[in-house]
């Protein structure tokens, strides 16, 4: 939570847009928040301080939270608050659709946005739906609007020196609907842990040894995984 506020407050800009157009959406996000932690109506913060209730909601979760609105026979995101993106930037992609978020994923299913949207018009309300992704970085840091630091700072490292500073980057997702013009609340928490610790663990270290090496070429290449191959390989080797 102090990283995220720190964000709110010297880069609002860059990680929170509501565009006065989707201000009512944002309020309803708002709602299930306040409502979620048993906010008493009167204990609310108060919109007088120049705060959107969307604003203060996210003061009081860690969670990054995005809108999805319907607009035709698509989704497009059109307000949130993004403090954890994983290498995508909120400024670039606020109105884009579904599937204009992120590149096609190399051997993804093609169909993969419609079958979304199919979800995202089909949610009831009070069901929540979570799924989990992950994939490996260099540094702690939550905040990546882009990949390129990251790598720059790896070409000049060995790979030992490299893989003391490798973590496991793991992204929770729910959506859940706002029940309000058709509008999704699609929620981000993002955890960042040392690689090295969590491959110390027999178990641990099996399940992402498989993982990491069963994983298509073309999908590695879309992920960046080539330029941790060599620090990775040493963890794995070394652990």
């Amino acid at each position: 939570m102090p990283e995220k506020r720190e964000l709110m407050a010297r880069h609002r800009h860059s990680v929170f847009i509501v565009p006065d157009s989707y201000y009512a959406f944002a309020q309803m996000a708002a709602h299930l928040v306040f409502h979620g932690m048993g906010v008493e109506s009167t204990a609310r913060p108060s919109m007088d301080d120049q705060k959107s209730a969307f604003e203060a909601a996210n003061h009081l979760v860690s969670d990054d939270m995005c809108i999805m609105v319907p607009d035709g026979d698509q989704f497009v995101l059109a307000a949130a608050c993004l403090c954890a993106p994983t290498f995508w930037s909120l400024e670039e992609m606020l109105g884009r659709p579904l599937a204009g978020l992120h590149g096609a994923v190399p051997g993804g299913d093609p169909m993969l946005a419609s079958r979304i949207t199919r979800i995202f018009k089909a949610l009831r309300k009070d069901v929540f739906l979570e799924r989990f992704n992950w994939t490996v970085q260099f540094g702690g840091e939550r905040f990546t609007p882009s990949s390129a630091p990251m790598k720059a700072a790896m070409l000049k490292l060995s790979p030992e020196e490299a893989a003391r500073k490798l973590y496991l980057r793991v992204e929770r997702q729910t959506v859940r609907s706002l029940d309000y013009n058709g509008a999704v609340l699609f929620t981000i928490r993002v955890s960042v842990d040392p690689l090295g610790p969590i491959l110390a663990n027999a178990a641990y270290r099996k399940a992402f040894e498989t993982a990491w090496r069963r994983t298509d070429t073309a999908l590695r290449n879309y992920k960046g995984w080539p330029h941790y191959e060599a620090a990775v390989d040493h963890l794995l080797v070394h652990t």
